[in-house]
Formats: structure tokens, sequence, C-alpha cells
């Protein structure tokens, strides 16, 4: 069969982790995405916002990654597309207001194809008028505009609703991205082998924010169990995430990201329940590399044969663990020196986004890595999705 495609209609100041987690998700999974913007061109950028709950009556909103757009708005042809993705944020005030983001919306609507649309996303869909007499939800300042729109609102319980109605599918926030993701690989025509892994994360403070949220969301979405781990934490509390960046500086930049609330408590693992580990990146393998539970959890891993995924800096961990002799391993760059002293073969990330596999070890360089290296790492855990 023909690989599938789809496109995502990127803006300045969508959510972050509402473009990057689908984006590189369905990459993984085998599928073809192209990141557009009106007015901008393939290759150039546009700014992402980070938005999530706090101690204010609405959400915060701080600096995200600058996100790389794939291909050019305006030589876009529907046609050639599988589904569209709506990624939310505040992008979507201003791209409701433009007529030839209407008019290539309406073209999926028009066609049957699956339109994937979430948070504010779904202000466009209003704008279109795609949404009279289907039932929507969205986040819930939304809501005036969708009910005004002829939509049959759905309250979300838990800002992880998601609904979907024909070729329609609306989700509360980024947080129901599992279910989210899975309705459009379903919609798409995809199924998914081998779901029900169950896979362990070591996280940390200031770990890289999307090189956690991306593959858990990822894994999450195939029907994998996902349980986020922090030393001297416990389930409920939360890990504050870190945003790298390259923006003109001779090393990368670090904004504040997401906090990641944990779903699991650290000292109550039970290593024979898990099938695989995965270790982010950013600046939290630099003292988690020194814990010496972490080291004994990660050699026990390594040397029963379980699939282990480590990317960036998370092979300072595996270099501390001792457990790279003899291996064939890259990682971000700066961490080379840590790799060839533990005694593994460099591999040199060349481009950046290369990720590789020896034996049930998967190690990726940096974020743009994620398909191939969550792509990798499914391999591994023998979780397949088939269109």
């Amino acid at each position: 069969m023909a690989r599938k495609s789809v496109v995502i209609l990127c803006g300045d100041f969508m959510e972050d982790y509402e473009v990057m987690v689908p984006f590189q998700a369905l990459q993984a999974y085998g599928v073809s995405v192209d990141a557009v913007c009106p007015g901008k061109k393939a290759g150039e950028k546009c700014s992402t916002a980070i938005h999530q709950l706090s101690r204010h009556q609405t959400y915060s909103e701080t600096r995200g990654h600058n996100f790389t757009l794939t291909a050019t708005f305006d030589e876009i042809d529907a046609s050639k597309y599988d589904g569209i993705i709506l990624p939310g944020g505040r992008a979507p005030e201003y791209l409701a207001m433009n007529e030839s983001v209407l008019s290539l919306v309406g073209k999926f609507s028009d066609a049957g194809k699956p339109i994937a649309s979430i948070c504010h996303g779904q202000l466009i869909l209003a704008a279109a008028g795609l949404v009279k007499g289907r039932q929507c939800t969205a986040f819930p300042p939304v809501k005036p505009a969708l009910i005004a729109a002829g939509a049959q609102w759905v309250e979300p319980k838990t800002m992880a609703e998601c609904v979907a109605d024909g070729n329609l599918i609306t989700g509360a926030t980024y947080e129901g991205h599992p279910e989210f993701i899975h309705l459009l690989v379903k919609a798409l025509g995809g199924t998914v082998s081998n779901p029900g892994r169950r896979i362990l994360f070591l996280c940390g403070d200031f770990m890289e924010d999307y090189e956690v949220m991306v593959p858990l969301q990822s894994l999450q979405a195939l029907g994998c169990q996902v349980d986020t781990v922090c030393p001297k934490k416990k389930a409920g509390e939360s890990c504050p995430t870190a945003v790298h960046d390259f923006e003109g500086d001779q090393t990368y930049s670090e904004k504040p990201g997401h906090d990641i609330v944990l779903n699991y408590t650290f000292k109550d693992i039970n290593f024979d329940y898990y099938n695989g580990l995965l270790i982010p990146g950013g600046r939290a393998p630099e003292y988690l590399a020194l814990d010496d539970r972490v080291i004994s959890l990660v050699k026990k891993f390594m040397n029963a044969g379980k699939p282990v995924a480590s990317i960036c800096h998370g092979q300072q961990v595996l270099a501390a663990a001792d457990v790279l002799k003899g291996r064939r391993c890259t990682a971000y760059p700066a961490v080379k020196l840590n790799v060839v002293l533990a005694g593994a073969a460099w591999l040199e990330p060349d481009p950046i986004h290369r990720a590789f596999t020896d034996r049930n070890l998967v190690t990726a360089a940096a974020w743009p890595g994620h398909p191939e290296f969550v792509s990798q790492f499914m391999e591994l855990l023998g979780i397949k999705v088939s269109f």
C-alpha cells in the first residue's frame, strides 16, 4: 500500500507539544508528515509556546522550541494528503482569519479525510463552518465559539478528553495526545501489533522537554503502559524540564519547559514487570549518573538484554553504569568523551537526526532524531504500526 501522508497546519506560538508530538510520533510509525505555515516556506521556523495550568486563573505561557517547517504552504495540494492536524496554542486565533487556511481545511472536509484538531485548533474548524451538528470538544474557553458555530459541545471531563465524530477528531489539550494520536492512526487505517508493552522512563529535573514527552506519548498512543519515575520523588510529584535549542550561540540555549507529573514511585520499581527502559537527555543525566540506585537499575536492564533506549545526554548514565564496553553508540556530540572513555565505538551523528541500534540498545544524538529513535525502539519491543 502507498505510504500514508499528513499535513500539520502551523503558526507562530502554536503550543510546543501540540505540534512536535504528533509530528514526530507519526513519522516514527511510518507516516510522511509535512509541516506548513501561511506566509512561510520550507526551512523557515515558527516560534512555539509552552502552555500549562498553574496557580493562575488561566494557563501560563513561556517560549518553547523553534519549530522548522518542512514544506511551503502555497505549494500544498490537499488531494495528496490523507489527513490534516491542527495544533492549538495561540496560532489558531489568527489562522482562523486566513481564507487560504479555511479553504485548505475545507478541502479535507469535503473529501471526508481525517481532520484532527486539538485545544484552540477548533477555532479554525468553527471559522470554516465544519462543526455544525458535530460532537466536538476543545480547551474550555473555546466552548462559546464552537456552540455559536453549531457544534454539539462535549464538556471535557479531564484535559485528556478526546472525541471522534466521523472524520473529525478533537482533543481538549496535549494531555490527551495518546488517545488523540491513536484515533488519528485508526482513522488513517492503521493497526497496532503487540500493544501493551510496559516501559519505564528514567526521569530527573531538567531533562529535555521533548526528549521525555515525545517518546512517552508516542508509546502511550500505541497502547503501551509507560511509568515515569525519578529518584527521591513519588507518584504525583513533578519534574521541571528544559527546552534546549540552537539560537545563534556556540552551544544550545536553555529555557524552562513543561512540568512532567510522575505516575510512579522510584522505590517501588519491580524490574521484572518492565519490557524496556528509556533514558531522556537534557541536564538530568549529569546527576542521575551519580545515583547508585539508578546505576544498578540500568545495569539490570542491559545485562538482561531488555530493550534500552537512550538519547542525547542520557548516555552519560550508560557510561557511568559501565555498560558500553564493546558497544556501538552515538550521543549528543559533547557526550562523545563519556562514550569513548566508557569503551564504546563512537558513531558520528551525521546528520543529527540519526539513531542507531546495537543489539538491545538504541541511541540517538538529540530530539530531531526522535522518529528514528522511537521507531527503532518499537522494533526492539516488537511493536509495529501497519496501514
